[in-house]
């Protein structure tokens, strides 16, 4: 029995130095990212639904950017509090804001998706930059610095969207892990040509790729999704490009209690559940080995079999895991979480495997 453990251990361990050397790899140790400035016309797409602290506080920065040819499409999905005042009194501010005057529809209430479609019609641009109503770009030049990675043939930029750190709050670096995680697999996916998703908070794409792909109507009635199901269908190895330049990298408000990141996560968890079955596959292989390694591996020690070999397997896979969480959190700017590896990496692990069982029982619905 425990000889047939160790032996599944092994291939495991393999698996996981497979993703981390070989395909993460790719990305963490990819050459640092240079800027060259194009004078594209953008189209800066912001929807939101209560957010009247937040467009009142970021907007502005956005209609601060050093950029030659943009302007910023503001989309009220039928806000109950004051966000539609807001955005009107920034519209009468800033003369190359546009307003998107979204009411409640019965078909789509709720769904996201509608909104942003409206909006992307509505935006004069032919190129449109996303982020959303609670993040702010890191630099007056995050426009320059994702519209720049655009060609002829690269018509989808993906950049990074970290969350702000919030001094001595364990639960602050546990979400700031699984965003550079998260990054960290997008980024070296579409590396390796295979790119699967995006996110909503910092992402960039032709007009045209959003109407080729007839918009977000092959997964409308998923509430979510409208970021990353969209690049997971409309992405591929040729027209897909990354930027991971300090000045292109967007920041939210991250949630600060358990509950609502809890929330949060099992609403993302749910939309990775249409992906194509090839990426459900990918991420499903890495998660599930991570689980089974922790397992696998407390086994054996515990009853201090081959401990020597077990234990040397299990140096190996955190020295490479290592090594590549911590040449990512260097270019993504998250220098500090490279020392917490261990511990949020096996608190991640946990909350995955809570989230997975308790939406099994129930899904989230709505996107606000």
């Amino acid at each position: 029995m425990l000889i047939s453990i160790l032996y599944f251990f092994i291939c495991i361990v393999v698996i996981q130095l497979v993703y981390y050397a070989a395909i993460f790899g790719k990305f963490a140790f990819a050459k640092k990212q240079h800027t060259v400035p194009k004078k594209l016309p953008i189209s800066v797409v912001v929807c939101a639904k209560n957010e009247e602290e937040n467009v009142a506080q970021f907007i502005p920065l956005l209609a601060q950017q050093d950029y030659p040819d943009f302007e910023i499409v503001l989309i009220d999905d039928a806000s109950s509090d004051h966000t539609l005042d807001v955005f009107e009194e920034l519209e009468k501010q800033y003369p190359n804001i546009r307003l998107v005057k979204v009411a409640n529809n019965e078909a789509f209430w709720g769904n996201k998706k509608y909104a942003l479609t409206l909006g992307i019609k509505a935006a004069k641009k032919d190129y449109l930059l996303f982020t959303d109503a609670d993040c702010y770009p890191n630099s007056k030049d995050w426009i320059t610095a994702m519209s720049a990675q655009f060609t002829m043939q690269k018509t989808i930029v993906l950049g990074y969207g970290g969350y702000e750190k919030v001094a001595n709050s364990f639960l602050n670096k546990i979400i700031r892990f699984e965003t550079l995680l998260t990054a960290l697999q997008y980024f070296s996916w579409a590396k390796v040509g295979s790119p699967y998703m995006g996110v909503g908070r910092n992402l960039a794409y032709k007009k045209e790729v959003f109407f080729d792909v007839n918009g977000f109507i092959s997964h409308i009635q998923v509430r979510s999704g409208d970021d990353d199901l969209f690049i997971n269908e409309a992405a591929n190895a040729k027209n897909t490009a990354l930027v991971y330049t300090k000045e292109s990298f967007t920041y939210s408000k991250p949630k600060t209690n358990y509950k609502a990141w809890i929330t949060q996560k099992r609403r993302h968890i749910t939309t990775a559940n249409h992906y194509k079955k090839r990426d459900q596959f990918k991420l499903g292989l890495f998660y599930g080995s991570q689980l089974l390694f922790l397992i696998t591996a407390v086994v054996l020690l515990a009853f201090e079999f081959q401990w020597m070999l077990v234990l040397g397997l299990i140096l190996i896979r955190y020295f490479c895991a290592w090594t590549v969480v911590g040449y990512t959190s260097l270019k993504l700017d998250e220098k500090d979480l490279k020392y917490w590896f261990p511990v949020v990496e096996l608190v991640l692990i946990v909350t995955q495997l809570h989230v997975f069982i308790l939406n099994i029982f129930s899904k989230p619905t709505h996107w606000k």
